[in-house]
C-alpha cells in the first residue's frame, strides 16, 4: 500500500497474533532511503524490471529497516498498478516499507476502491534522507533475478537463452489486470513451447472475473496455460505448480530463494509477466521486446 500513500509492512505469525489480541504493534520509525528516478522506461519495460534493477544495485540489505521513498519522472509516469509491484518488493532491499507519494492517480485510485474519507501525506521540505540514490532509467532494459536470491540480477541480454521448463504469472506482485493484458498481449495467437508449463494465477477473484469479460483466459488457455484458483497460486510452494527436481522456473512472483516454490532442488528465475509470457513461447528466457516492438 506504499503506492497509495500508506504505510504497509510484513509481519511474522508471532506479531500478527500480538497485534489481532492487543490491536496494536510496536515499530520503530524508519530511516528514510530516497531513490530519485529520472527518465521514462523505455518500451518493453515494466515496473518489475525497474524494481529488480533497484534491488540488484543495492542489494538485499541495502535498506535495512529504511523507509524507501520512490519518486521522480519514471514514477509519475506509471500507473497505479504498476507503482504496486514496486512497494510490493521494497521489502526485498530489506526496507521496512515502500512509500510513493501522492498524485492525481493516486487520489483517484482511492476513490474509486473506498468510501473512506483519506488524507494524503507527502514529505516535509526540510525531510532529512539517511541515504539518496538518483538514477536515469531511460535506457534500462529487461531485468531477470537468477536463483536464489532476489538481488542476483542480471539484464536480459545476459540470461537470454537458459532454458525453463515452466513458467508463472501472477501473485501478489504481478497478478493484477494490467499483468494480465500485457501477458495475453504476447501470447495471443501463439502456443507455448511444447515442453514448457505455463501456470496463471490471477491475484483475486474480481481479477479472475474481470479478466474472463475481456477474453484473457481464453488467450491463456489456448495458449496452452493453466489457469489456477486465484490468489498465491504456486508461488509459496503448496500447490498448483510445484516443480520438479532440476527444473528452471521463470516467475512473476517476489522471491525466488531455494525451496521457495516447494522443491529446493528447482530453480527460481524472476521476471515481468512480458518476461515470462516470451519464455514460455520459446521455452528459454527470452526478451519480450522481440514481441512487442
Amino acid at each position: 500500500y506504499g503506492a497509495i500513500n500508506a504505510f504497509s509492512t510484513g509481519v511474522g505469525s508471532t506479531d500478527l497474533a500480538a497485534g489481532l489480541i492487543a490491536g496494536k504493534l510496536w515499530f520503530k520509525v524508519p530511516e528514510t532511503f530516497k531513490f530519485v528516478l529520472n527518465g521514462i522506461l523505455p518500451e518493453g519495460v515494466f515496473s518489475k524490471d525497474l524494481i529488480l534493477y533497484l534491488i540488484g544495485d543495492v542489494t538485499a540489505d541495502g535498506a535495512t529497516y529504511m523507509a524507501a521513498e520512490y519518486l521522480g519522472e519514471a514514477i509519475d509516469a506509471l500507473s497505479v498498478e504498476e507503482r504496486f509491484t514496486i512497494s510490493n518488493m521494497a521489502i526485498e532491499m530489506g526496507a521496512k516499507c515502500g512509500l510513493m507519494q501522492a498524485d492525481q492517480k493516486t487520489v483517484e485510485w482511492v476513490k474509486a476502491h473506498s468510501q473512506k474519507e483519506f488524507e494524503i501525506t507527502n514529505p516535509d521540505t526540510d525531510a532529512v534522507y539517511a541515504k539518496v540514490k538518483e538514477y536515469d532509467v531511460s535506457n534500462l532494459e529487461p531485468q531477470v533475478a537468477r536463483p536464489h536470491t532476489v538481488d542476483n540480477v542480471a539484464p536480459i541480454s545476459q540470461v537470454a537463452g537458459t532454458p525453463i521448463q515452466q513458467g508463472v504469472i501472477g501473485t501478489c506482485t504481478n497478478g493484477r489486470m494490467e499483468d494480465l493484458r500485457i501477458a495475453a498481449r504476447i501470447l495471443r495467437g501463439h502456443k507455448i513451447d511444447k515442453n514448457t508449463r505455463l501456470i496463471v494465477a490471477p491475484a483475486s477473484r474480481q481479477i479472475m472475473l474481470q479478466a474472463m469479460r475481456e477474453g484473457l483466459l481464453e488467450i491463456f488457455v489456448e495458449a496452452g496455460a493453466a489457469v489456477v484458483t486465484p490468489g498465491c497460486g504456486p508461488c509459496v510452494g503448496t500447490h498448483n505448480g510445484v516443480p520438479s527436481d532440476g527444473e528452471n522456473v521463470i516467475s512473476t512472483a517476489n522471491r525466488n530463494f531455494k525451496g521457495r516454490m516447494g522443491n529446493n532442488r528447482a530453480f527460481i528465475y524472476l521476471g515481468s509477466p512480458a518476461t515470462v509470457a516470451a519464455s514460455v513461447l520459446q521455452g528459454e528466457i527470452t526478451d519480450p521486446r522481440e514481441y512487442l516492438l
